[in-house]
C-alpha cells in the first residue's frame, strides 16, 4: 500500500460519522493504523470514550461505508478505547488517580439528578470505563441507599485516607457512609465545602477514567464554591421538561460557564410518564424544555429519560435500572446518555500538565 493510498483511506475513515453520535471518528478518536491490499482493508480505531456495547454497530457502519467506497474488498476493523485526562479550571490541579471529574448538577431539587448520576456511572462502567461516584449532597446523601450500601462504612489503613466502597462495578464515596442516616447535617456553607473537599481528596480513588460527582441541588454559595474548588473537566445539567425547572437549570448551566467548566450537555429527565398498567406514555411535565434549552445554549441534548415507577423501585432497592433491568427501554436511555456525555468529554481539550517537568528553583 502506497503512502498516498494509506493516507486516503485514513482520511476517509476519519470523516465517517459514528451512528447514534453524529460525530466523526476524528472528533472522538483516531485511526491508529490502516493498511490496504488488493482484496483487503484493515484498520485499528481508537475511541476516546467507552462504548463496548456499540462496537458491533460501529463496525458494521464503517464496513458498509468502506464497501461503498472500495468495492468488494474484505474489511476488518479493530476497536480499542483510550480515555485521557481533559483540562480543568486553570487555577486547579487534577486529583491523583482520577482522569476526569464530571459534575452532574441541576438548578433545583426533585428532578432526579441522583438517579441519573448513579445510572450513568454504572452504565459507563458497563461500557468498559473505570468509574467512581461521589455523593456531594452533604445535606441529603442518597447514593448509599441507591447503590445498596446503606449502613456500610469505608475502611482506612492510615487513619488519614479512606478506601472507596464498591458496588455494581463502580467505586463509591458519600458522607452517608460516615454519619448516622437519621442525623441532620446542620452545617453552614464553609463546613459543607470543607467536608466535600475531604471526601474528594482523602479517598483513595483507584485509577478512575471518570469520577461522577452528584452535586447538591441549587446554584447558591455552596454550589459556586464547589464548582470553583473541584477540578471539573465537564458538567452535565439535569432538568425536567417544564419551564419552572428549565428556568433554574439555565442558571446552573450559566454558573459552570462562568467558572470555565465546559458543559457537556443536558439530560431531560421525566420526559414522559410510562403507565405501569398499560405502558401508555404521556408527557406529564410538558415537552421540549430540554431541547429548547440545548438549542439556546448551543449544547447537546444527551438524553430524554422516562418517568417510570420501576425506576424508583429499583433505586430504592439498591439495584439501579441499568443493573436490575438492563434490557429495558429506560436502561437503554441511560446508556445512550452515558455514551453521549463521554463522547462529548472526548471532544474537549486534553490535559497535558502531567507531561510538563516540575521546575524547582533553588538558591546556589
Amino acid at each position: 500500500m502506497t503512502p498516498s493510498a494509506e493516507s486516503d483511506v485514513n482520511n476517509f475513515l476519519n470523516s465517517i460519522e459514528l451512528p447514534g453520535l453524529g460525530r466523526t471518528i476524528a472528533e472522538v478518536g483516531r485511526v491508529v493504523e490502516v493498511s490496504e491490499s488488493d482484496d483487503r482493508i484493515t484498520a485499528h480505531i481508537e475511541l476516546g470514550f467507552p462504548a463496548r456495547s456499540r462496537f458491533d454497530a460501529y463496525r458494521s457502519h464503517i464496513v458498509a461505508e468502506l464497501a461503498a467506497r472500495a468495492g468488494q474488498k474484505e474489511v476488518e476493523i479493530e476497536f480499542s478505547t483510550r480515555i485521557v485526562a481533559h483540562g480543568v479550571q486553570r487555577n486547579l490541579k487534577p486529583i491523583e488517580g482520577v482522569r476526569n471529574i464530571i459534575a452532574v448538577a441541576s438548578g433545583k431539587g426533585g428532578v432526579g439528578k441522583s438517579t441519573v448520576s448513579v445510572n450513568v456511572a454504572i452504565a459507563l462502567a458497563a461500557e468498559g470505563a473505570s468509574v467512581g461516584l461521589l455523593d456531594a449532597d452533604i445535606y441529603g446523601p442518597s447514593q448509599p441507599q441507591m447503590v445498596g450500601l446503606a449502613g456500610e462504612n469505608p475502611e482506612t489503613d492510615d487513619g488519614k485516607t479512606m478506601d472507596p466502597l464498591r458496588a455494581h462495578g463502580i467505586q463509591v464515596m458519600s458522607i452517608g457512609f460516615l454519619v448516622d442516616p437519621d442525623q441532620p447535617m446542620i452545617w453552614r456553607g464553609p463546613m459543607v465545602t470543607s467536608a466535600l473537599n475531604q471526601l474528594l481528596h482523602q479517598t483513595n480513588w483507584q485509577d478512575l477514567d471518570y469520577l461522577i460527582v452528584d452535586m447538591p441541588p441549587g446554584t447558591g454559595d455552596i454550589q459556586l464554591s464547589l464548582s470553583q474548588q473541584v477540578p471539573v473537566s465537564g458538567a452535565v445539567i439535569v432538568t425536567t421538561p417544564q419551564n419552572i425547572a428549565t428556568l433554574d437549570a439555565r442558571k446552573g448551566l450559566a454558573m459552570f460557564r462562568k467558572v470555565s467548566v465546559p458543559v457537556l450537555g443536558i439530560i431531560e429527565n421525566m420526559s414522559t410518564h410510562v403507565c405501569s398498567a398499560c405502558g401508555h406514555e404521556e408527557p406529564l411535565f410538558g415537552s421540549g424544555g430540554g431541547q429548547q434549552m440545548a438549542e439556546d445554549f448551543d449544547v447537546e441534548l444527551l438524553g430524554q429519560l422516562p418517568l417510570d415507577a420501576r425506576i424508583r423501585e429499583q433505586t430504592d432497592s439498591g439495584t439501579p435500572t441499568v443493573i436490575s433491568d438492563p434490557d429495558s427501554a429506560a436502561a437503554a436511555a441511560y446508556r445512550n446518555a452515558a455514551i453521549g456525555l463521554a463522547a462529548a468529554q472526548a471532544r474537549q481539550g486534553k490535559d497535558f500538565s502531567s507531561k510538563f517537568p516540575k521546575i524547582v528553583v533553588e538558591e546556589s
